[in-house]
């Protein structure tokens, strides 16, 4: 059967692994080797060129040493840009790692200096632009500044949608097209490739936090960018350099996720829909945020850029911050932590945790908590829940707000 003609859950229980049955192998091989036999002086040092300026391994060649590159990584990085329908794709140790180095990879290609980026964001990405730490300087805006932000200097445009922690959603077809020339970088790990192909939109890079989603079991940090040819050899030339290569014991744990992602990624969301519903009718809520609710995609983005809401809510309470705070410590069943996407349920407060660091007019709410949807029977989080919320009544009066976020 045609590659093309396979259904996506198909292709996430196969892809890298078509290689297996002439290894003699039905499990993932894990090769841990730091280093490789080298054939011989001109052709092992010819394969450090061809491997350290960013390509691939040479035919009779040697992978020389793993800063450079790893067979379990390339089989993960095959599997993930078939899922994300893109020519190849390039993973880090971690999600941060991969926006750096696409970072350092375009500014340095294209001589420019500039980056647009449309907020809200990943605290930890909001907070590597506006530090400047990488030479860079940063427009932030909404969706429908982006064309007035651009420069003649401006390398890329970046954007998450749903955006952490408000889900926002954002147009990638308009974005991508107010942005003109400029490459457009989409952060799709709260949709995963089983709910939005951002390269099929126009985008140039598609972008995971593997940690979340895609690992799916809170064991493993990772991070993958999916593009072109000609991006990902810059971006294997930036990790060569910089020696941020994903370990090959975590290429295998992600590699593993994704055969039960789009299975995952489909329950969570069913559960995530139900409890965003619940929530609706729970007086502590002031207002719930879930792309599955009209009011929050009022120009019908599920449906059409992205296939379902995905399994992340937020939602704000009526008791503000000291609410938040008693909320978190009041649950028994979610883990109260930063991270999502795992197979448990987690809730935390953003502008406490993965947002402390944004500047104060782009911080979220004191009174927003996100929820990270898990595989547990959405009953039994909706009591968990429910018996927080009644903590929540008892001891919001006596919770003074006595922290001060640093902006």
């Amino acid at each position: 059967m045609a590659p093309t003609t396979l259904h996506p859950d198909t292709i996430a229980a196969h892809a890298g692994r078509e290689d297996l049955a002439a290894l003699g192998v039905h499990a993932l091989p894990l090769d841990l080797s730091s280093t490789s036999p080298l054939p011989d002086v001109e052709l092992g040092g010819l394969s450090y060129e061809v491997l350290a300026t960013g390509g691939l391994p040479i035919e009779g060649g040697s992978n020389v040493y793993a800063r450079l590159w790893n067979p379990t990584v390339a089989r993960f990085e095959q599997a993930l840009a078939r899922l994300e329908h893109a020519e190849e794709a390039v993973a880090f140790s971690s999600g941060m790692a991969a926006f750096t180095a696409t970072l350092l990879a375009l500014t340095h290609e294209s001589g420019k200096r500039h980056v647009v980026a449309v907020r809200p964001l990943y605290g930890g990405s909001d907070h590597l632009l506006a530090s400047g730490l990488l030479g860079v300087e940063t427009t932030f805006c909404r969706p429908g500044a982006v064309a007035a932000a651009l420069r003649p200097d401006t390398a890329l445009v970046v954007l998450e949608t749903p955006a952490n922690p408000t889900l926002d959603l954002v147009d990638i077809r308009a974005v991508v097209a107010a942005a003109g020339e400029v490459p457009v970088l989409v952060d799709n790990t709260f949709a995963t490739p089983v709910l939005q192909h951002p390269l099929d939109l126009g985008a140039a890079l598609s972008m995971h936090s593997a940690t979340k989603y895609l690992g799916g079991h809170g064991d493993v940090v990772g991070g993958v960018v999916a593009c072109d040819a000609r991006l990902a050899a810059a971006l294997r030339r930036t990790r060569a350099i910089t020696g941020s290569i994903l370990h090959p014991l975590a290429a295998y744990l992600l590699h593993r996720g994704l055969g039960t992602l789009p299975v995952r990624m489909r329950a969570q969301q069913d559960g995530a829909r139900a409890v965003a519903e619940w929530l609706t009718t729970r007086p502590e809520v002031a207002a719930v945020h879930f792309p599955g609710f009209a009011a929050c995609d009022p120009v019908g983005l599920v449906g059409t850029q992205q296939s379902g809401p995905g399994a992340m809510i937020a939602i704000e309470l009526a008791g503000g911050y000291a609410a938040a705070v008693s909320l978190t410590s009041s649950v028994r069943l979610f883990t109260h932590a930063v991270s999502l996407g795992s197979i448990d349920s987690l809730i935390q407060h953003p502008a406490a945790l993965t947002h402390r660091p944004v500047q104060s007019d782009a911080k979220p709410s004191d009174a927003l908590v996100r929820l990270s949807i898990g595989l547990e029977d959405p009953a039994d989080l909706m009591a968990d829940l429910a018996q927080a919320f009644a903590s929540t009544t008892d001891a919001a009066a006596s919770v003074a707000r006595d922290v001060t976020f640093a902006g």
